[in-house]
């Protein structure tokens, strides 16, 4: 059987957490798209980690961890997040590289970089990871493969070819230096023989783990809202953040995925640009960023502050349709033990009426939050683990979510550790 386990808002939701949790009973643990532009904060046995482009099931022995060929893998970072589970104590993981999976170059960062000082008040908020630049050449088919590392005439070849195309925005759109296709060789050479011990063949591998009855999960990155097709385009990222591709970035079957387990915060937070209906902003927003998340609202990749509001119940109730959502997990509610009084956002005016339906990214800059006003439980929930021993107002709070999102409410997290969860039972 597959499990997804993927985000219903902007990222950010404590996807790394809930994997690593169900990773415990997992066979295989699948990452299946974006790279290294965002992280997954794990905190277990070994300590705090920061994973980037790693699945987070590498803390566990018993599974097989694969980068997909969704992935935009970027080797240097790969290399270095092992070195730091290595400096850490853990064991060393099973992990294959699909050889199917495409590399990150070093001129994908340089052009991110470039674009997005020459679009300047414009720019899309871009973590100048390469990002945007490694899928453009991937479905303008000159990306490179893990596999051509291995074929030093067909990889020359595609280098001369890049370069000629490269060569010509560098020398003409943005003035600076041009690409030398002979020095890109070489910096390939340097990424094969560390890549090797890892490179496989993981379509077999996992179509042969399902035959055998394996349990699988699929990791994704960011959320519904940073898709490029079903999001708030163009604030997106380049890869496809719902379940759904995983049958292609992970390669698995569409009739094997079963269950679609959906990770929600119980406030909401972004990092990067793009529409945010439900966004506080000044000394209150300020408060909610200092106490959320496991140290604070910061991105786990690049340290920037978060933006951060209330509950979105309309993008969430979108993001759980668009994910195929069988379950939800709500997740950091003990950091919302401060407040004397928590706003949802139930629904949007534009123009003057009011929908519950998600808009298109062209009415939604003109959306104003419609809220519904709970009490809040004013107390320390963290680490309770026992739903039954939640404060009454708290599970009011739960209730309300799931009756707004519509979408079976089954674990809420109370804190940042791999077991600080209390299992519910839905009402819906």
């Amino acid at each position: 059987m597959v499990k997804a386990i993927v985000g219903a808002n902007w990222g950010d939701e404590g996807k790394g957490k809930i994997t690593d949790l169900m990773a415990e009973q997992s066979d295989v643990v699948i990452r299946f798209q974006g790279g290294a532009n965002a992280g997954h904060t794990i905190i277990c046995d070994y300590g705090k980690f920061a994973l980037h482009q790693l699945p987070s099931g590498v803390f566990y022995s018993h599974t097989t961890n694969i980068i997909g060929n969704g992935v935009a893998l970027n080797v240097p970072s790969f290399l270095k997040e092992l070195k730091t589970l290595e400096d850490g104590g853990v064991p060393a993981p099973k992990i294959i590289v699909d050889q199917r999976t495409q590399l990150l170059m070093s001129y994908h960062v340089l052009l991110d970089t470039y674009e997005e000082e020459r679009l300047a008040g414009k720019a899309f908020g871009s973590t100048r990871s390469g990002i945007a630049p490694f899928y453009s050449d991937k479905y303008a088919k000159i990306g490179i493969q893990v596999a051509d590392l291995y074929n030093e005439e067909r990889l020359k070849e595609q280098l001369d070819h890049i370069c000629t195309l490269k060569n010509v925005l560098l020398e003409h759109l943005y003035h600076k230096p041009l690409l030398d296709p002979n020095a890109l060789f070489e910096e390939l050479m340097g990424y094969r023989d560390a890549l090797k011990p890892y490179v496989g063949d993981a379509v077999t591998f996992v179509h042969k783990a399902l035959a055998e009855g394996k349990q699988v999960l699929l990791e994704g990155q960011l959320g519904s809202m940073k898709d490029p097709n079903l999001g708030i385009c163009p604030m997106t990222t380049s890869s496809h953040t719902l379940a759904g591709f995983g049958t292609v970035g992970g390669a698995v079957p569409p009739t094997s995925i079963r269950d679609v387990v959906v990770v929600t915060k119980a406030y909401s937070s972004s990092v990067g640009a793009g529409a945010f209906v439900s966004e506080l902003f000044g000394d209150e927003a300020e408060e909610m960023r200092r106490r959320g998340g496991d140290a604070g609202e910061y991105g786990a990749t690049t340290g920037r502050p978060r933006r951060v509001g209330w509950f979105d119940a309309v993008a969430t109730r979108y993001g759980c349709m668009v994910q195929g959502a069988t379950q939800v997990v709500l997740t950091a509610i003990d950091c919302l033990g401060y407040l004397d009084e928590i706003k949802v956002c139930t629904g949007y005016e534009i123009d003057g009426k009011v929908t519950k339906d998600f808009p298109v990214p062209a009415e939604l800059d003109k959306a104003k939050p419609m809220y519904v006003t709970l009490p809040g439980w004013k107390c320390d929930m963290r680490g309770v683990t026992d739903y039954e021993q939640f404060p009454q107002a708290a599970k009011d709070y739960v209730d309300f979510l799931e009756k707004e999102i519509g979408y079976p409410i089954t674990i809420v997290s109370t804190g940042p550790k791999r077991h600080e969860i209390a299992n519910r039972t839905p009402k819906i």
